[in-house]
Order: structure tokens, then C-alpha cells, then sequence
């Protein structure tokens, strides 16, 4: 028996990279995953997977920008499992470009998906996790926000607030109720930079050869979800070993 088995798991982005890996290491481990993300198809298939195999895990139509989206996902865990132990607010998105190239419609979306995603999906869990009397807060970073370099203002400036907040939330929760961890990867194996662009380069921006497999980042936050509750990871940090 892991730390895991039995507990359930609320995950966005959980369509791909991280959030997929994520979804099969912890219903393998023995936890029952309900899965939010806009591409419901891969979700679909996710769920047919992780099901055939034994593990126990449900699928929904989730937009993190979305307040009643993410309260939606809480109710159905708590609906379909009587309660939520963790939730991973992993969703994301990244645009690479310099702050000249003035491109708000793609600082919103960071702001939205990457900022006020976390903010509602901890609206969303905070009042299931007091009533409980315990629950798990992981949210998904970046080393952006540690080593700040150009062309990532933005991106970097959403993670940074997230990682604030998530500060804040720990240093109100020392009742003993709330764990708070935040997961801070570097280069990853994940459809984040192709999915973005650049005033230069047009769309996608690849991944280096280096990056790390999205199984990497699961091992972590399947690490700090199984230490017993009164041991608080607060923060992971994982990046390849050559990456600067």
C-alpha cells in the first residue's frame, strides 16, 4: 500500500504531457483520478486506458478560465468518490516573445489559463478540503520563474505569481488542514512550446533534445502526494542536468 492508494485526485491539463503522465502514475498507484481538460477526446481515450488496466478514473469537459468548470470537476469527485483528497492544477500555456511585439491577446491567455486557472481551481476545493479537515493543493510552475530571461516576461510572471500565492496559502493554512506544494519544471517533453509562437519564428518553438520526459515531473508530485499529511512538501524543483 502506497500513500497514494485511496486517495482521489482532481487533475487539470490532463490531456496530455504532465498532466497525462500524471493521471497513469497515480491511478496505477492506487488513487481515483478525475481528469479536466478542453480536449475531450484524448480525455476519452485517457479514462478507456487507465480503466482497462484496473485503475479508477473519470473524464470532464473542463475550462480552468472557467470558474464553474473547476467547481464542476470538485463536485463530481466528491459525487462519484464521497471526497477529494488533492488537487493538481497543472494547466498551461506559453507564448515565447519578446514584450515589444505587444501581443495581448496572448498575455491574456497566460494571465487566464496560468494565473486565474490555479485561483479557481483552489476556489473550487478549499471549502471540500476545510470541511474534510485535510486536503493538497499542487500546483504546476516553472523554472522560468526562477531564472528569468528574455522573451518569457509573461510566462515567467504568471508562474512567479502562482508560486506567490501558493506561499501565501501555505503560510494561511498552518491549522494543520492544508498542504501546499508547488512543482517547478525545467525543459519537458510537452506540446507547451509547440503550442505557442514568436513574432520570428511563426508557430511552435521546439523543445530541446535534452528535455526531460513528462514521467519525470509525475514521479515528483506522486512523491509529494504520498507523504503522510503531516509532512508538507512545499516545493520541488527538477530540470534535465545539462540544462543552464
Amino acid at each position: 500500500m502506497s500513500g497514494i492508494t485511496g486517495k482521489v485526485v482532481a487533475l487539470t491539463g490532463a490531456s496530455s504531457g504532465i498532466g497525462e503522465a500524471t493521471a497513469r502514475l497515480l491511478a496505477a498507484r492506487g488513487a481515483a483520478v478525475v481528469l479536466g481538460a478542453r480536449r475531450t477526446d484524448r480525455l476519452d481515450a485517457l479514462v478507456a486506458e487507465i480503466r482497462a488496466e484496473g485503475g479508477r478514473a473519470l473524464a470532464l469537459s473542463s475550462d480552468v478560465t472557467v470558474p464553474g468548470d473547476q467547481e464542476a470537476m470538485v463536485a463530481r469527485a466528491v459525487e462519484e468518490y464521497g471526497r477529494l483528497d488533492v488537487l493538481v492544477a497543472n494547466a498551461g500555456v506559453a507564448t515565447v516573445g519578446p514584450v515589444a511585439d505587444l501581443d495581448l491577446a496572448a498575455w491574456t491567455a497566460m494571465v487566464d489559463v496560468n494565473l486565474r486557472g490555479v485561483l479557481h481551481g483552489v476556489a473550487a476545493a478549499l471549502p471540500v478540503f476545510r470541511a474534510q479537515g485535510e486536503g493538497h493543493v499542487v500546483a504546476t510552475v516553472s523554472t522560468s520563474g526562477l531564472k528569468i530571461v528574455p522573451g518569457q516576461a509573461v510566462y515567467a510572471g504568471t508562474k512567479n505569481a502562482v508560486r506567490t500565492f501558493m506561499e501565501a496559502l501555505r503560510q494561511e493554512s498552518t491549522d494543520g488542514t492544508l498542504r501546499t506544494t508547488t512543482i517547478s519544471p525545467g525543459y519537458v517533453r510537452t506540446e507547451l512550446l509547440s503550442a505557442s509562437s514568436t513574432a520570428d519564428s511563426g508557430p511552435g518553438v521546439a523543445m530541446p533534445s535534452f528535455a526531460l520526459a513528462p514521467e519525470a515531473v509525475a514521479r515528483a508530485i506522486a512523491f509529494a502526494i504520498e507523504q503522510p499529511h503531516d509532512v508538507e512538501i512545499g516545493a520541488i524543483t527538477l530540470r534535465p542536468t545539462v540544462q543552464g
